[in-house]
């Protein structure tokens, strides 16, 4: 009878404690990133920090992409309550709004990480993702990217020239209309399928992610002429929360919330661009692997074709207009343009 009583005992005390050490708030946050990459891998030590900063009082439950729902879907979920947040490629939305094709991948606009990341907390991009999110009930909390992307090509690429007629995968919206205009036929395939695509020749290149990641992915295997820095892609990734839940944060977590996206932007773009540079090494011991370095001209080629396709896909919604006309203010006044 005693036994019985010490282990009643010993089962409430543990769940009182269980029960003290409960967050005060949870967030379900989807991912866009598989858990087995790296950018996901990143994302989760940003979601271990926030809760060791708030003294466990806030508890980030990350998902990676698909757990709920299609990486497409997850600002309707947010807005639905089926998910709290997303970490995710802005650009996925611009089926809702071409404005988020434009702010979410301006291709050719930025060529370093730190000059998007200057837009978005100091140039003006912080007010345009919160009017953008806003009709979803949407907190956009901050900003980050991944790294100029590499180019995946299976043929020598060495310029512009080099891209009409190239059979390649692109994400819809602004990054397939430029690379229309440079003469390549783009095409849909879902990220899942590039490797497929490239291996069965269904696709001459693609438009993907960052080196490091391709590499280790074994893309460079299948496409051995690979661009590396890419010339046109450099992603925004945004965290982002529902409006609601964010309202019932008290102040203190609002800013640590906040705060440690800038940092988890350090992070993120710090680790990949270290993970590429070992990542290059290991591609140019293999002889079967060519990386090709464009030259300045021809990168300033890519990037007038791409600036003539900002304007004309400004037109596609008012939103879009706005995104224009912020971004292109910012990159005129910094003598980027």
């Amino acid at each position: 009878m005693n036994f019985s009583k010490a282990l009643l005992t010993t089962a409430l005390a543990g769940l009182v404690s269980v029960t003290a050490q409960a967050a005060d708030f949870t967030f379900k946050i989807q991912s866009s990133d598989p858990s087995g990459d790296k950018n996901y891998q990143v994302q989760q030590e940003w979601a271990d920090r926030v809760e060791a900063l708030s003294g466990g009082r806030l508890d980030i439950e990350l998902l990676p992409v698909g757990s709920v729902v299609k990486h497409t879907e997850t600002l309707d979920a947010i807005k639905m309550g089926i998910l709290d947040g997303h970490v995710t490629a802005t650009g996925y939305f611009s089926g809702k709004d071409p404005a988020f094709g434009l702010i979410g991948n301006t291709v050719g606009a930025w060529s370093d990480t730190s000059q998007l990341l200057q837009y978005i907390n100091y140039g003006g991009g912080y007010q345009v993702m919160t009017d953008l999110y806003a009709p979803y009930g949407v907190k956009f909390v901050g900003g980050s990217t991944t790294g100029v992307e590499s180019f995946v090509s299976k043929v020598p690429l060495n310029g512009v020239e080099d891209l009409k007629g190239l059979k390649l995968r692109a994400p819809e919206g602004l990054v397939q209309q430029v690379f229309a205009a440079a003469g390549a036929s783009p095409v849909n395939l879902p990220g899942s399928e590039v490797f497929t695509g490239l291996s069965k020749g269904v696709i001459d290149a693609a438009d993907y992610t960052v080196f490091s990641t391709n590499q280790k992915a074994g893309m460079n295997d299948v496409a051995t002429h690979p661009v590396q820095p890419g010339f046109h892609s450099l992603p925004l990734i945004d965290i982002s929360v529902s409006q609601k839940k964010w309202d019932k944060l008290p102040a203190d977590l609002q800013e640590i919330l906040t705060v440690s996206v800038r940092d988890f932007a350090q992070d993120i773009t710090t680790q990949l661009r270290i993970a590429d540079q070992l990542a290059v090494k290991e591609a140019q011991a293999n002889p079967e692997i060519t990386i090709h370095d464009w030259s300045a001209q021809e990168r300033k080629k890519f990037r007038a074709i791409a600036q003539s396709q900002w304007e004309i896909y400004a037109q596609k919604s008012p939103n879009a207009e706005k995104v224009y006309n912020s971004i292109s203010t910012y990159l005129k006044e910094n003598g980027l343009l």
